[in-house]
């Protein structure tokens, strides 16, 4: 059975809907796709990023800002590291 495509990686809302299982399929493989509506992207199917992963990723990006910081002989407080995070929260 063929989807028809728009272009590559576009997928028209009607074969999504009739061919979610096997375009999830091609998603967890690590490909990503655009699916349109009369010929307009609507919508992008992309691979979920592992938890752990996006965890490992945060983690390895503070400790280089530790160790930048620490370079430059800069003293941050942990009450400053507080007020970051709820700031990038909003």
């Amino acid at each position: 059975m063929v989807v028809s495509r728009q272009a590559s990686g576009n997928i028209s809302a009607f074969d999504a809907k009739n061919r979610l299982g096997r375009l999830l399929d091609r998603v967890q493989a690590g490909e990503e796709l655009v699916i349109t509506r009369r010929g307009q992207a609507v919508a992008r199917l992309v691979p979920a990023r592992n938890q752990a992963g996006q965890a490992a990723e945060a983690l390895a990006a503070f400790k280089r800002v530790r160790q930048a910081l620490a370079a430059k002989r800069v003293k941050v407080s942990r009450a400053q590291v507080r007020g970051w995070r709820e700031e990038g929260r909003r």
